[in-house]
């Protein structure tokens, strides 16, 4: 409450350079009150702008398979051990205190290995002051956040900050794993004493898949492990989940990890909630929910579905109120116009902003791809009505994508307030829906 008011009443340009020092002090304070607690763990920091939650589930079963007492807290959710609590708030690193208490009771559990997926607001904001990072993971860069950061190159050193905390406290490790395929690369790489690259072309990557097959339902790839040929299956649908796997597999290089005990826990991450989630409830069509909500990750995962699919694809998304970046709206439908057969624009968390306006400016994006209104671009603002929509339009051999709100469990329609919400929930509800009134026609389908 207070913060609200003080960002209320100080311009917000002079707010964003006093914020920091504000974060700082209260980190400080917390730190010493809850007596460091992350003191004597070994961190390891997942960041970059797409694929840290699901690399950081991957470092985490893997750790676990091997046999490593280990906790983790992503966007998603927080665990021990290979238990995983949903995360109810729309944060990924949470406040100061209350993620210090939750790492405290991880340790009275008795873990030894910490996983932290790290967000460019807490680390420029310097809320995980303190934490002693031993291990940095970078995944990829892309324009996103630039409304808080303000430039990509403030955004980029925000993200590389954790490699220098990595750098600086690393307890022996002192290691970086670092996306060679990614521009920003060299950035994070010199950053910290030893590094590990991976990607599909640099040829300095010490980790480079070779022999890639991706499908449906995953991929498999082959990489030389620590000089010895290893194969990896992962099963988790998308491209992009081949560099996870990979940034999963430079963890195990720098803790010494065995190249099976590393292929055998990529192998165990079968679903992370939000993130390419099919929902069944008997349909013969497919229906997925995931959390992409940039350019960048609308690119990455129409391009990879598209040659997968048989039938249509249906998008079904909208893009966040109350934001400087308003201009990824009409991005978003322009890349979803090209790629998909049907648009269904809805809400998403408008927070007070008129939700039709927004969906007015993806509009025009999906209409320069061209998509038609009233034909394959329908303008839907209720999400569970949009859900509807789209399940009931969707046919044998189609794909149906629920995108922009995957795991989260509250949506923001209002400026002031949060309200539950339950994408996957809603998606099995359409669906049932829709298949009980098949049942109750005998089978025949509305023409």
């Amino acid at each position: 409450m207070l913060r609200k008011l003080v960002k209320a009443v100080i311009p917000r340009k002079l707010f964003q350079v006093i914020e920091p020092t504000g974060h700082l002090l209260e980190a400080v304070l917390w730190q010493v009150v809850e007596g460091f607690p992350a003191r004597g763990l070994k961190v390891i920091g997942v960041t970059g702008t797409n694929g840290k939650t699901t690399t950081s589930f991957m470092i985490h079963r893997m750790l676990h398979e091997a046999g490593y007492k280990v906790g983790m807290m992503t966007t998603v959710g927080y665990g021990v051990n290979g238990m995983v609590e949903p995360q109810m708030t729309h944060m990924t690193t949470m406040p100061t205190r209350p993620m210090l208490r939750r790492i405290k009771g991880m340790k009275a559990e008795g873990i030894e290995w910490l996983v932290l997926e790290t967000t460019s607001h807490a680390l420029a904001q310097n809320r995980v002051w303190g934490v002693p990072y031993s291990v940095g993971v970078f995944t990829n860069l892309t324009h996103e956040h630039l409304a808080y950061h303000g430039t990509f190159e403030r955004y980029r050193e925000a993200k590389v900050k954790l490699f220098r905390m990595v750098s600086a406290n690393g307890h022996g490790l002192r290691a970086g794993v670092v996306n060679a395929d990614d521009p920003s690369a060299p950035y994070f790489a010199a950053a910290v004493p030893n590094v590990v690259r991976y990607g599909l072309k640099q040829a300095q990557s010490e980790l480079k898949a070779h022999k890639v097959k991706i499908g449906a339902t995953g991929s498999e790839y082959e990489v030389k492990y620590d000089g010895v040929p290893l194969k990896v299956r992962v099963p988790l649908a998308g491209g992009f989940n081949v560099y996870n796997s990979l940034a999963a597999a430079g963890v195990g290089l720098v803790l010494g990890l065995k190249g099976e005990e590393v292929a055998r826990g990529i192998a165990k991450v079968t679903a992370v909630e939000g993130r390419m989630e099919r929902i069944e409830e008997g349909q013969d069509f497919v229906a997925m929910v995931d959390y992409a909500h940039s350019p960048d990750s609308f690119e990455k995962l129409f391009s990879e579905l598209r040659p997968l699919v048989k039938g249509r694809i249906i998008a079904v998304f909208g893009s966040q109120g109350r934001t400087g970046d308003v201009g990824k709206r009409a991005i978003q439908g322009k890349i979803a116009g090209k790629y998909a057969d049907l648009v269904v624009l809805t809400e998403e968390d408008d927070r007070g902003e008129d939700g039709m306006s927004i969906l007015e400016r993806i509009a025009e994006g999906a209409e320069s791809s061209g998509k038609v209104r009233d034909k394959d671009l329908k303008l839907i603002l209720d999400r569970p009505a949009a859900i509807q929509y789209a399940v009931d339009a969707a046919r044998t051999g189609d794909m149906v994508v629920f995108l922009g709100k995957g795991h989260e469990k509250t949506i923001e329609r209002r400026a002031d307030g949060e309200e539950p919400w339950d994408e996957a929930g809603e998606v099995s509800k359409a669906l049932r829906a829709r298949l009980k009134r098949e049942k109750a026609r005998g089978g025949r389908r509305a023409a």
